[in-house]
C-alpha cells in the first residue's frame, strides 16, 4: 500500500474547538486488548471526560461500555468518529458519517490517510482530521 500524505486536514486551534465542543466519541477498531494503540486512546478520552462509543466486530463490553458492530448502529448522537482501520475501510466510514448526519468530525489516527473519504467528508460539512494522535494532540492543546 502507497503511504498517502494528508491534503484534507484541520489545524491546531481547529483540533482545540473540536475537543472543547464534543462530548461523545464513537472508536471505530476499538481493541479491547490494553496493550493495543485504541485502547490506550480511548481510555484516555474517557478519562478525559469525553463519552466514547466502541465500534468493534467482537465483545459485548469495552471500558464499560456497550461495543456496537458499526457506525450505524449506534442509537446516540455521535459528535466525532475516531478511526483506527485501515484507510481503505475510510470512504465507507466517510459515507456512514454524512448518513447519521450527526458527526461532527471525522479522525484518522496516526499513519491513516486517505483524502479522497476525507474530502468526502469535509464536503458534507464534517471537520477532517487526519495522521494525528486524538490523545497526543489533547494532551499538548487542552
Amino acid at each position: 500500500m502507497e503511504c498517502e500524505f494528508p491534503t484534507v486536514n484541520s489545524n491546531k486551534e481547529e483540533m482545540k474547538e473540536i475537543f472543547n465542543t464534543v462530548k461523545t466519541i464513537a472508536i471505530l477498531g476499538l481493541s479491547p486488548n490494553e496493550s493495543k494503540a485504541s485502547h490506550r486512546v480511548a481510555k484516555y478520552l474517557q478519562e478525559a471526560g469525553y463519552r466514547i462509543i466502541p465500534v468493534y466486530p467482537k465483545e459485548e463490553i469495552i471500558l464499560g461500555e456497550k461495543v456496537y458492530r458499526s457506525l450505524a448502529e449506534i442509537p446516540l448522537e455521535v459528535d466525532m468518529v475516531d478511526i483506527f482501520r485501515k484507510p481503505a475501510a475510510f470512504d465507507a466510514i466517510a459515507d456512514a458519517c454524512i448518513a447519521r448526519g450527526d458527526v461532527k468530525v471525522f479522525w484518522g489516527q496516526v499513519g491513516l490517510v486517505n483524502n479522497d473519504a476525507a474530502q468526502k467528508a469535509k464536503d458534507a460539512g464534517i471537520k477532517v482530521i487526519q495522521n494525528y494522535c486524538a490523545m497526543v494532540e489533547h494532551r499538548e492543546l487542552i
